[in-house]
This record gives structure tokens, C-alpha cells and sequence, in this order.
């Protein structure tokens, strides 16, 4: 029982692995496409829409399989645990970027507009007027879409890497008792969800402080201050 539990937590840290290259590139496409999609013009908007909406419109699955098995016909070869980080990251991000987008949408527009009048550098505007609105909103979201992608991580079993999935599979193979290693399988699932939903729940009150550092002045002003 030690040498099996031993063989699938082997698993769980290429699971963690991945869901944590993953999990950062996604955040980056989140805000890097969520905020491009606003800001820039109109080719840049149309790009990125046909890169959320063809890997919103598509299996995560075929994504992956484009990845690791089609580029290679091209000769572009590309790591299994690589390519699994890059897929994921792809897939979620795009999602991400629809809810930060989501977020500016709902801020005033007329805040960005008064702030740029009054001579502030639109990096400024995004860090001090915008940012701080938009996070308390993206934040649960974002965590929710990051517990998805943990659970999505058992895809690039598919792709030959050995994470919690695949390596519980091959135990089941040489060992009997399916119950017990996919008990084992799913609570570490279950712990490893938890911990991102721990994170997110402080992540969502460290916003939710940063959001009333200052009552009753307007974003504007805050940045001025």
C-alpha cells in the first residue's frame, strides 16, 4: 500500500505541474486578451476574438491532440508536458479573458476617460483606476475556472504523461482493488481543489480591502492621492 501510495503522489506532483504552468499562462492571457480586446483597435480585437472563440468552440482533447500529435507532421515538435501546459493554458485563458473583459465592460468608461484628461499615462489608468474595480469582480470567477483546470490536467494522461490519472490507470493494471486507488486518486483531486479554493477566498478579501482603501473618493482622485 506505501509503494502505491508512493506511485501516485509521484503522479500528483506532474499534475501540479502542469495545473501550475498552466494555471499562470491563462492568468496572463486572461488580462493580456481581456484588456487588448478593449484597449486596442479594431484588427487587434478581431485576432483576438477568432483565438477566445476557436478555443472556447473546440475540444480541450483535440486541442491537445493538435499539439502533441499533428505539429510534429509539420516539424514542429513539442514536449509532451510542455505541450500540455501550453494547450491548457490556451483553453483557459481564453475563457479568462471573456470574464476580465466582462469586468472592464461593467466599469464607467467615463472614469478611464477623466483620468486620461487629467494627464495620466494609460499604463496608469489600467494600474489605479481600473485594476482596482476590476479585481474583486474577476477574482471567484478566475478561481472557479482555476479549480476547472486542475480537473482538466487529467487530459494529458492522453498525451503519454504520467500524472495521477495515468499512473493510477497503470496501477490498476498490475494491482487489483480499483476502489481504493481511485478513492486515493479522488481525494487528492479533492485536497488539491481545496487549496486552490483557500487561495482564492484570500486572494477575494485581499481585494476586497484594497477596493475600500479609501471610502468615499472616487478612482480618480485615488490615483492623484
Amino acid at each position: 500500500m506505501l509503494d502505491s501510495l508512493l506511485f501516485l503522489l509521484g503522479g500528483i506532483r506532474n499534475t501540479l505541474l502542469i495545473a501550475s504552468g498552466a494555471a499562470i499562462l491563462a492568468i496572463v492571457l486572461a488580462f493580456g486578451v481581456g484588456v487588448l480586446r478593449e484597449a486596442g483597435g479594431r484588427f487587434l480585437d478581431v485576432a483576438l476574438t477568432i483565438y477566445v472563440e476557436l478555443f472556447r468552440g473546440t475540444s480541450l482533447l483535440l486541442q491537445l491532440f493538435w499539439l502533441y500529435y499533428v505539429l510534429p507532421l509539420v516539424g514542429i515538435d513539442i514536449p509532451p508536458l510542455a505541450a500540455a501546459i501550453v494547450g491548457i493554458g490556451l483553453n483557459y485563458g481564453a475563457y479568462g479573458s471573456e470574464v476580465v473583459r466582462g469586468a472592464f465592460v461593467s466599469v464607467d468608461k467615463g472614469q478611464a476617460e477623466a483620468a486620461r484628461s487629467l494627464g495620466l499615462t494609460p499604463w496608469r489608468v489600467l494600474r489605479l483606476v481600473l485594476l482596482p474595480q476590476i479585481l474583486p469582480v474577476v477574482i471567484q470567477p478566475l478561481g472557479v475556472l482555476a479549480v476547472q483546470l486542475l480537473k482538466a490536467t487529467s487530459l494529458a494522461s492522453l498525451i503519454t504523461i504520467s500524472d495521477l490519472s495515468f499512473r493510477a490507470y497503470q496501477l490498476i493494471q498490475v494491482r487489483s482493488g480499483t476502489g481504493p486507488v481511485f478513492g486515493v486518486v479522488l481525494v487528492l483531486y479533492f485536497v488539491s481543489a481545496q487549496a486552490i479554493v483557500a487561495l482564492t477566498r484570500r486572494a477575494d478579501r485581499a481585494a476586497g480591502r484594497w477596493r475600500h482603501l479609501a471610502p468615499g473618493r472616487s478612482p480618480v482622485a485615488r490615483a492623484f492621492g
